[in-house]
């Protein structure tokens, strides 16, 4: 799916992306807060200061991805490889991180 896709559909409401193909997509500064992008293919994706609070990326692909300065807030990383993905200065206040545990 393409970068505009994407977007327009968001716009218009939907927030299931899950196992997406944004392999080296430019999403920079985007706003994709809420989204589902659950086993989402992100490998090489630019996400430099996107707006990704309180979205799923759960068994995401993030491959080489630059999320510098991307709102993580809230966001569900579990179950992701965070090897070789640029996280500099990336917000991550409440963010569920790889191998957490939760207590409840």
């Amino acid at each position: 799916m393409k970068t505009q896709e994407i977007l327009s559909r968001y716009a218009a409401g939907q927030r299931d992306f899950r196992n997406i193909n944004l392999i080296a997509a430019n999403l920079r500064s985007v706003n994709l807060s809420g989204a589902n992008l659950s086993g989402a293919d992100l490998r090489g994706a630019n996400l430099t200061g996107a707006n990704l609070s309180h979205v799923n990326l759960t068994q995401a692909t993030l491959t080489g991805a630059n999320l510098t300065l991307t709102n993580l807030t809230s966001a569900n990383l579990s179950a992701i490889d965070l090897s070789n993905v640029n996280l500099s200065n990336a917000y991550l206040n409440d963010a569920i991180m790889p191998n957490q545990i939760s207590s409840t």
